[in-house]
């Protein structure tokens, strides 16, 4: 396996093809979008001056990264000789869905399909495709250059030689694969979400505040971050994606996304990505000011 292709240059993609491309594969980067494109090549060059800094990298590696990306708008060019397409668009089924079908047109029959879904069904992205034995979920953690996890999702059909290759894959590109089944959220977000969730319901009941919240769970239990912070640098729309992919899934009231959380994506405070979530990022993109509304 030599040649990778990822879909979505996004925060997700361009850290996908970062990390492949410093492991020396060749990387055919694709967004429908050129400006997408060129925010995400820059994103991947700003990431290396920093690995440069702090000497994990030289110049030269990260020269040689840059010269394994190739920049692609049109599904069909970027993924003619890929051996592995990792997909990582908006978490959207029904764009998804549609992805899938096209690569399923337009790959070699021997190519693998991956996902980068942090909640879809593998089995019914897969449906969408003639060769459901060759599909599996690769959900990578953000910061993906940083993160060792590696999330790895086998569908009803995912045939064992494709789990083999992907978790062998994941080995060498330095992280570390967790053989996980194909239900709603699979294990990281059916966990983390409902935290989220419930951290929202806290403050949305007046229990307590932002930072309060934040620094019981900073300090009492030792996550290097709090749930709200932690909502903000997601998306807060993905926590809601999430969250409805999994109320929907398991028909369980539990996993029901807090009136809060849905009037603030409704209103476009998104987190770090808008400027405003529960903190505001208008002059940092550090959680060092709470938003105003929750003032």
């Amino acid at each position: 396996m030599k040649n990778i292709a990822v879909i979505g240059a996004g925060t997700m993609g361009n850290g996908i093809a970062h990390t492949f491309a410093q492991f020396n594969y060749q990387v055919s980067l694709i967004d429908i979008s050129e400006t997408s494109l060129e925010k995400g090549m820059a994103t991947i060059s700003r990431n290396l001056d920093r690995m440069v800094s702090k000497e994990k990298i030289s110049e030269v590696d990260k020269t040689h990264t840059l010269q394994n990306i190739n920049t692609f708008t049109i599904i069909k060019e970027g993924v003619k000789n890929a051996d592995l397409v990792v997909e990582a668009a908006t978490e959207n089924s029904v764009l998804k869905t549609k992805i899938f079908k096209e690569l399923d047109d337009v790959c070699a029959k021997h190519t693998i399909l991956a996902t980068n879904t942090s909640s879809i069904s593998i089995t019914q992205i897969a449906a969408a495709t003639k060769r459901p034995e060759k599909v599996i979920g690769m959900h990578f953690m953000n910061p993906v250059p940083i993160m060792k996890l590696v999330e790895i999702i086998r569908g009803y059909n995912t045939s064992d030689e494709v789990m083999e290759t992907i978790v062998a894959l994941s080995k060498k590109v330095n992280k570390i694969p967790v053989e996980v089944n194909d239900y709603p959220g699979f294990v990281a977000n059916r966990i983390l979400m409902p935290m989220i969730n419930e951290s929202i319901e806290t403050l949305y009941n007046n229990v307590a505040g932002v930072e309060e919240i934040d620094t019981v769970m900073k300090l009492g239990m030792a996550h290097p971050m709090g749930p709200l912070q932690l909502a903000d640098f997601i998306g807060l729309d993905v926590c809601l994606s999430i969250l409805n992919v999994l109320h929907d899934g398991f028909k369980n009231p539990k996993y029901a996304p807090c009136p809060l959380l849905v009037n603030m994506v409704m209103a476009g405070k998104l987190g770090v990505k808008s400027g405003e979530g529960f903190y505001d990022y208008s002059h940092s993109r550090k959680a060092e000011k709470v938003a105003k509304m929750f003032c």
